[in-house]
């Protein structure tokens, strides 16, 4: 999370996340994960040089996003969820209509802290509450994302 101050003062705090695909709204969360990236390594051996590896940079990987939340009544999730999958797929002749994805920070009271965009999103698993009648615990939702990398924006959504 940013500081708000430049010389390292106390960081910002978000309290939801925001998650849009292609500028519209799937919805506000309580809990992302997986925003990180892992750069593999290659390591060349070099001839006559038996105690030397090089190690340079080698392919990128990005886990799915996670998602979590209470149940909404929005249906806008189910919307995205459905024109990539199933019958959506079918009808677009099985060809997956990528989008970008945009993930923000935002504090207690709406304020745009940081946000994230993702290329090429899609949902890969919707997961609905549990239900049992002798719990008081709050009905809560999942989602995971598929992506192709992401980049951090250097202004908050919304600023110039």
């Amino acid at each position: 999370m940013p500081s708000t101050d430049p010389l390292g003062g106390e960081p910002s705090t978000a309290s939801k996340f925001l998650f849009e695909v292609d500028g519209v709204e799937i919805g506000v969360f309580r809990e992302v994960t997986g925003l990180q990236v892992t750069v593999g390594i290659q390591e060349i051996s070099e001839g006559g040089q038996n105690g030397f590896v090089h190690k340079m940079p080698g392919r990128m990987t990005w886990p799915h996003l996670v998602f979590r939340r209470g149940v909404t009544e929005s249906d806008a999730l189910f919307t995205w969820l459905s024109k990539t999958s199933g019958e959506g797929f079918a009808g677009n002749n099985n060809k997956l209509t990528r989008a970008t994805g945009a993930v923000t920070a935002l504090d207690s009271n709406g304020i745009r802290l940081r946000s994230w965009d993702f290329a090429d999103v899609f949902p890969v698993r919707w997961k609905g509450p549990d239900f049992d009648s002798s719990s008081n615990a709050s009905l809560e939702e999942e989602l995971e994302v598929a992506h192709h990398g992401f980049k951090a924006r250097t202004q908050p959504a919304g600023t110039t």
